[in-house]
């Protein structure tokens, strides 16, 4: 047992490094190349925040275990919402920009809305086991995702180049794509080993995949947003913060899952309508607290952590 967890601390290790290395290489080569910022935000960076919850949920399905898949994606957007926004608040009053409250989070809630529908194929009580996300569910998920980047790039000021400093252009470009390719190959190992010593945590302990998924499994891939929205809280780029965390929720359901279930269809096997009801609640009270002043204060901080460690007690008293 100790073992596994072992293996589960070096593979979320091996993801977060090689999410790092995969974005720092890409960054410097987009930059030498003169690529506009607007371009390496969108894609690079928000691509490299998301790295860990793909890879996990994409080894995750492929393995035969998908409520470790939905439930890192479900677990990694309410641990975004309440938990990272509600932390970063009580650092530094989090001030939002109104792109933001009228363009990224409205996104992360109709996606939430997408996600609820799609995986109500039934229901007659909170659990909705046996039900289907399938590749025509993953299609859907995959388009809507096309029509974000589409709407985010038309509306976005148009990007100026970045010309890169003499520290970038001192960097060999050979050594950037060797960090490309050595972030990468990290985050298919790190992911392999974390799924497969997750999974067999649950099976020893008794506790399902979807719990493990909406708590172990999605806090450890959300790890770089946290320390991300924490520090940039810290030096008053709050808007920065929430921005790339409301982007990250949106990457997290329309690409991650969409692109899963295009690849490996996942039977719902143990996540809920209450985990569902609340990842779409989370983003509605940030809305919500968001239209205070555009700012999210401290005390709204503290309800957001708040509400987290009751559905985290609530987990873990129902295991």
């Amino acid at each position: 047992m100790l073992l596994q967890f072992l293996f589960i601390v070096i593979g979320v290790a091996l993801v977060l490094w090689g999410a790092d290395r995969l974005t720092e290489g890409a960054s410097s080569l987009a930059r030498r190349m003169n690529v506009p910022e607007i371009v390496i935000g969108l894609t690079i960076v928000a691509a490299g925040t998301s790295a860990p919850e793909l890879f996990v949920s994409l080894v995750s399905a492929l393995k035969g275990t998908p409520d470790l898949a939905v439930g890192n994606v479900v677990g990694s957007n309410i641990f975004n919402a309440l938990l990272i926004v509600g932390v970063s608040a009580m650092v530094a009053p989090m001030v939002i920009s109104r792109s933001t409250v009228k363009k990224d989070i409205p996104f992360a809630v109709m996606a939430s809305v997408l996600l609820l529908m799609l995986c109500m194929d039934s229901w007659q009580s909170l659990s909705i086991s046996g039900n289907h996300i399938s590749r025509i569910d993953g299609i859907v998920l995959l388009a809507a995702f096309s029509i974000f980047m589409v709407y985010t790039f038309r509306v976005a000021k148009n990007g100026t180049a970045v010309e890169a400093s003499e520290e970038q252009k001192n960097v060999n470009p050979w050594l950037s794509a060797f960090y490309v390719v050595l972030g990468l190959g990290c985050l298919i190992f790190g992911s392999n080993l974390f799924v497969d010593a997750a999974s067999n945590v649950a099976t020893t302990l008794g506790v399902s995949e979807s719990v493990i998924g909406l708590t172990i499994v999605a806090g450890g891939t959300s790890l770089p947003e946290l320390a991300t929205s924490v520090v940039a809280a810290r030096k008053g780029q709050s808007a920065i913060a929430i921005g790339n965390v409301i982007g990250s929720n949106v990457f997290n359901i329309l690409l991650i899952l969409g692109a899963t279930a295009v690849i490996s269809p996942m039977q719902i096997g143990g996540i809920t309508l209450i985990d569902l009801g609340l990842a779409l609640l989370s983003v509605v009270i940030v809305w919500f607290f968001s239209f205070t002043k555009y700012t999210v204060a401290r005390w709204e901080g503290g309800v957001l952590t708040a509400i987290f460690l009751i559905y985290l007690s609530w987990l873990l008293y129902n295991v």
